[in-house]
């Protein structure tokens, strides 16, 4: 475990960054008081930037998982021809 202030943190973050994605914990300091933790992501984390945010919205309540979770995607059934689509798009662009 290593500790590193602002300051330095800032100037040398790529470097500290490489330490972390190695396992290391980094302690942030700020005029001698930790004020922060750098760790290593946990074991299971995805590494979408995405999953993760869904992930803390999820824990946070302000979304939830799906009730069914079906594999196939849904049927999709036409609710107009494109026939009655073109024919319209005639009517509409007729007044042109």
């Amino acid at each position: 475990m290593r500790a590193v202030g602002l300051k330095v943190l800032k100037n040398k973050l790529s470097e500290y960054v490489r330490l972390v994605a190695s396992g290391e914990t980094v302690l942030v300091t700020d005029r001698e008081q930790v004020v922060a933790e750098l760790v290593p992501p946990q074991a299971g984390r995805s590494g979408a930037p995405a999953d993760a945010l869904l992930a803390d919205a999820m824990r946070q309540g302000l979304v939830s998982a799906p009730l069914l979770v079906s594999v196939a995607a849904p049927t999709r059934k036409p609710t107009t021809s494109l026939a009655d689509v073109l024919r319209a798009l005639d009517t509409d662009r007729g007044d042109r």
